[in-house]
């Protein structure tokens, strides 16, 4: 499509554009691209001055960039058309959505599903070969179920979720509207509770239930369990990365994003838009204020302020982390330093 199309497509106003100053300049745009990668007939996007050296590498037709005007007078230099937004990477995003839609079969029941009869189907549903849904389940319009999914009695799915291949969806389960379980994750499973007694670990039994509100995403073999009692509640437009854990009891708040490998034991509580990096683990019960962010492989026992960037295991706070961190780089240079204070000192002083 032209560039101008794409730009109406997006919503940016002629006054945001090139095509302002220079209406020819109006390249064909096939594609969406890396900046560094990027060939004639893509766009592609810079998000900041501190990138401005790639604005002069690049090969693309043309750019999306942030309300700069060095950076706009560069890509005109270069005859490239641009548009301009606040957030370059927001609008990257929705290009890509232009030329790209994931793969989304049409409504239809496949012959090899198993589907209970007291099973409550939504309208224009898609359900793939082998899957199982069991008693009691209620399935929302247009959802989505890809091949090989298992769904336990009595689950309640909302309206456009998707369901990847492969995923298993257990009893005392409520997924909300336009959620995204992908593949190999297990959502509603046992939680782990054992009490100890002379004999061995009793089985506590986890009748609690597992709520994911509208908009949740869930990776590829991450795990939400459900408690003894009450729930385990994933708050709306939280995104869950690959081999996320989510014990027992927890509460997480709205917009949040764990990336893989996260793990929090059972009954913490999260805040609203909480970022936890590659590999961060939260104790049981531990709290995260709203805001509060923890670098990859931090290791969370306590309570987090609101807002509050933490770093380390045990974690401190992350301006804290980076001095401890420079310091211990030096450790050996202050160790020989503090031997050759030694040295001196007992020359003036020698032991008895």
């Amino acid at each position: 499509m032209k560039f101008s199309e794409l730009a109406q497509r997006l919503g940016i106003a002629l006054e945001d554009s090139s095509l302002s100053t220079d209406p020819d300049r109006n390249p064909e745009i096939a594609q969406v691209m890396a900046v560094e990668a990027a060939t004639a007939g893509a766009i592609s996007y810079i998000d900041g001055a501190k990138h401005a050296a790639q604005l002069e590498s690049t090969q693309a037709s043309a750019l999306i960039l942030p309300r700069n005007a060095t950076l706009q007078a560069a890509a005109t230099d270069r005859q490239l058309a641009w548009m301009a937004t606040a957030e370059p990477r927001l609008l990257f995003a929705q290009a890509i959505a232009v030329f790209y839609q994931p793969f989304q079969p049409e409504p239809d029941i496949h012959p090899a599903a198993v589907i209970h009869p007291s099973a409550v189907l939504g309208e224009a549903v898609a359900i793939g070969a082998n899957v199982v849904i069991q008693a009691g389940v209620k399935l929302g319009d247009q959802v989505c179920i890809h091949p090989n999914v298992v769904i336990y009695p009595g689950v309640q799915i909302g309206d456009r979720t998707t369901l990847h291949a492969n995923c298993t969806i257990h009893e005392r389960t409520q997924i909300g509207t336009d959620c995204v379980i992908h593949s190999g994750a297990v959502i509603g499973a046992e939680g782990f509770g054992f009490v100890p007694t002379a004999q061995g670990w009793y089985k506590m039994q986890q009748s609690g239930f597992v709520v994911l509100e509208a908009g949740v995403e869930v990776g590829c073999n991450a795990t939400i369990d459900r408690p003894a009692v009450g729930e385990t509640r994933i708050g709306a437009q939280t995104k869950l990365d690959n081999m996320v854990h989510i014990g027992h009891g927890c509460q997480i708040g709205f917009g949040c994003a764990f990336a893989a490998q996260v793990g929090l034991a059972g009954g913490v509580e999260v805040g609203n838009r909480v970022i936890l990096a590659g590999q961060v683990g939260v104790a049981n019960e531990a709290k995260l204020g709203d805001g509060a962010i923890a670098s990859s492989k931090t290791g969370v026992h306590g309570a987090i302020a609101p807002g509050q960037i933490v770093s380390g295991y045990p974690c401190v706070d992350h301006k804290i982390y980076l001095k401890s961190s420079a310091i211990y780089s030096r450790l050996p240079e202050m160790y020989q330093t503090l031997k050759q204070l030694q040295k001196r000192l007992d020359a003036f002083d020698p032991p008895r």
